[in-house]
């Protein structure tokens, strides 16, 4: 088996796939930083309630964006599993299909959407994910990455703005069927929600429209699924391509 773990700003997700499919995903808030010790038994139990053996692991590929996490990440599990590892990061790009102009001015979850994007679709892509950061990573069928896009995501968009506001109660991430607000919650929804539709749905045209042709456009990320109304210009909704990019990584470098 294989576990993978994605550290972002807002959860550590561990996936463990057994060779055929991701057969268990488990989330862990990034923040407040926990000990080697908290995770170790995070992991134990995780793998305990799924009749999981640790013993079965037989390698691990972590990718982070949270470099105060590095170490706790790289070192926890070492108790539990003996197996190599694979710590993503730019001294590896040049043994990946996919090519950066900026090895190190690009995360390396956007590079295993990349990743994933170029091996499993073969054809030019946006891969469009809904994280703590609303991200367009521009994918060419030869496995260039042309470029990023970065936006703050929902959450963080809805944090700053009742964060910032005296009066502005908390509001969930529920998308309200008029963008007309009615009263202060569905005013904040419309505005931030429906305006993240319009934002992504003019990104992509705009993208398509500079580089002159059309793209294969894949969302993920947790957050995915909120906004409902752009399934329709996505081509395909994956909410385990990062984790699929790790894993194809992983497979290129072993």
């Amino acid at each position: 088996m294989l576990l993978a773990i994605d550290a972002g700003n807002t959860n550590i997700v561990f996936g463990v796939h057994d060779g055929n499919a991701w057969i268990h995903e488990w989330r862990f808030n990034t923040l407040p930083i926990k000990n080697q010790i908290e995770y170790e038994v995070f992991l134990r139990l995780n793998f305990l309630e799924n009749d999981l053996k640790l013993s079965d692991v037989d390698g691990i590929i972590i990718s982070s964006v949270v470099p105060q996490m590095n170490t706790i990440l790289a070192e926890f599990w070492s108790n539990l599993i003996e197996c190599e590892h694979v710590f993503i990061g730019p001294k590896y790009y040049d043994q990946l299909p996919i090519i950066t102009s900026n090895p190190h001015s690009i995360g390396t979850d956007l590079m295993a959407n990349a990743m994933s994007a170029h091996c499993l679709y073969k054809t030019d892509c946006i891969v469009v994910d809904f994280g703590t950061a609303l991200t367009f990573t521009v994918v060419e069928a030869s496995g260039n990455i042309h470029g990023v896009n970065i936006a703050p995501g929902l959450k963080t968009a809805i944090k700053a703005l009742v964060g910032n506001t005296a009066q502005l109660p908390d509001v969930p991430l529920e998308l309200p069927t008029s963008v007309i607000g009615k009263n202060t919650v569905h005013a904040i929804q419309a505005g931030v929600l429906w305006g993240y539709v319009s934002m992504v749905e003019g990104m992509l045209d705009r993208i398509q429209k500079e580089m002159g042709r059309n793209f294969k456009v894949v969302a993920t990320g947790g957050l995915s699924s909120v906004l409902t109304p752009l399934h329709e210009r996505f081509d395909e909704v994956n909410r385990h391509l990062t984790l699929d990019g790790l894993r194809l990584i992983h497979e290129r470098l072993k």
